[in-house]
C-alpha cells in the first residue's frame, strides 16, 4: 500500500529540498519503490537530483496538472527521470508559477494533483512531495493528496515561530479536503549542537508540541556537506556517507518506516 507524505513549510531555507532528496533515496535504498514529486516553481528538488536546466524540460508537474485540467486521459510514467540511487523523479519548474494563477479558476483546484498521485500510488510504495515554501494553492493541492506531512523546521527562533500557521492550515485541509491527513512529524534540522541557542529551540518545540505531535527523536545537524548535495546531484549516502547527517537521515528513514507499519 502507497504512503505519500508531503515535505512542507512556508519558511524556506529550512532544509525542505535536502530532507526530500535524502528521505526519498533513502527509502529506496531499503528496496521500496518511490517517486517523488517536485512542486516547488524554483525545481529546487530536480536541480538536486541532477537535472541543471528544469525549466526547459518539454514535461514537467505543471504540464501533467494542465492536462488533467483539461480532462485528458494521462500517463504517470510519462515524463519521469530515473535518478540512479533508484527514485522516479516527476520534474518541476518555473510554470508551476503561472499554474497557481491559473487554478484559481478551475473546478476543485485543490484536488488536481489528487488525481494524478492516485493513479501512481498503483505503482509506488512511497510519493515523496517537495513542496514551495508557501501556503498558496500548490502547497494546498500537496496536502490534499498526501497521508501524512513531514515539518521540517529550522532550529532558530523565526522558523519555530511560523510552525503554528502551518499546523492551522494542515487542520483547515483535513478538515475542510483531506480527512485522513496526519502530521508524520516535526524534523528539527541544521542543528548547531556547539551552541545552547540550538538546543533551546530543540527543547522548545519538543515542550510545546510533542504532547500532541510527533517529534521526531532525529536531529539533523548543521552540515556543510548536506548544503553542497544540491550542486552535486546524489544524495548524502553517495556524497558524504560517514558523515553525521547522513547516519541522522539513516535513523530518520527507520522512524518514518516504522510509522508506516
Amino acid at each position: 500500500m502507497c504512503k505519500v507524505i508531503s515535505v512542507a513549510n512556508q519558511k524556506g531555507g529550512v532544509g525542505k529540498t535536502v530532507t526530500c532528496v535524502n528521505l526519498g533515496v533513502g527509502l529506496a535504498r531499503e528496496g521500496y519503490k518511490v517517486l517523488m514529486i517536485d512542486a516547488d516553481p524554483q525545481g529546487s528538488l530536480t536541480i538536486s537530483l541532477g537535472c541543471d536546466e528544469p525549466d526547459r524540460l518539454e514535461y514537467s508537474l505543471a504540464t501533467a496538472m494542465i492536462n488533467i485540467i483539461k480532462d485528458e486521459d494521462i500517463d504517470v510514467t510519462y515524463g519521469l527521470i530515473h535518478h540512479k540511487e533508484g527514485v522516479d523523479i516527476l520534474p518541476g519548474n518555473i510554470e508551476l508559477s503561472s499554474l497557481e494563477i491559473t487554478l484559481t479558476g478551475v473546478i476543485s483546484r485543490e484536488t488536481i494533483l489528487k488525481s494524478y498521485v492516485n493513479k501512481a500510488r498503483e505503482l509506488y510504495d512511497y510519493i515523496i512531495i517537495d513542496c514551495m515554501p508557501s501556503l498558496g494553492m500548490m502547497t494546498i493541492n500537496a496536502l490534499a493528496c498526501a497521508d501524512s506531512v513531514l515539518i521540517p523546521v529550522q532550529a532558530a527562533y523565526l522558523p519555530v515561530k511560523g510552525l503554528q500557521q502551518l499546523i492551522k492550515t494542515i487542520g483547515r485541509v483535513k478538515k475542510q479536503l483531506n480527512p485522513h491527513l496526519e502530521i508524520e512529524g516535526i524534523l528539527i534540522t541544521m542543528v548547531d549542537n556547539r551552541t545552547n541557542y540550538a538546543k533551546d529551540i530543540a527543547q522548545q518545540v519538543y515542550d510545546v508540541y510533542s504532547s500532541s505531535i510527533n517529534v521526531f527523536h532525529i536531529e539533523i545537524p548543521l552540515s556543510v556537506r548536506a548544503a553542497e548535495i544540491s550542486a552535486s546531484g546524489s544524495s548524502l549516502y553517495v556524497y558524504d556517507p560517514k558523515g553525521k547527517a547522513a547516519f541522522a537521515y539513516s535513523a530518520l528513514i527507520q522512524e518514518v518506516i516504522s510509522h508506516a507499519m
